[in-house]
């Protein structure tokens, strides 16, 4: 399962109200190491399928959404269970360290 793109308007149902925990990136076009991470993001989104949902809200176009989590800089992940934040992650990190981080926080 690749990511999901997230708008503000659909936010509180595919991340809030999900039956799965959701790792959300905040992130934007014009932010290099958002663009580092995404394949990696991709790879774990299927890796992870059934277990975790990962997806994408696109800071540029969706200003609510980060400012509800107070997002201060990208990309930023944060891990959401049951409708609460339960962990993140600010900055670029390697696809293993982003998979420990899920693992540990699932």
């Amino acid at each position: 399962m690749a990511t999901v793109a997230v708008t503000d308007a659909s936010f509180e149902a595919d991340v809030l109200k999900s039956d799965v925990p959701v790792i959300v990136d905040f992130w934007a076009e014009w932010c290099g190491p958002c663009k580092q991470i995404g394949p990696a993001l991709e790879e774990l989104s299927a890796e992870f399928e059934g277990k975790v949902k990962i997806v994408k809200v696109n800071i540029d176009e969706n200003p609510n959404s980060p400012a509800q989590f107070g997002v201060r800089s990208i990309p930023a992940l944060f891990m959401v269970k049951n409708g609460e934040v339960v962990s993140n992650k600010v900055g670029a990190a390697p696809k293993t360290a982003i998979a420990s981080w899920i693992t540990e926080s699932v």
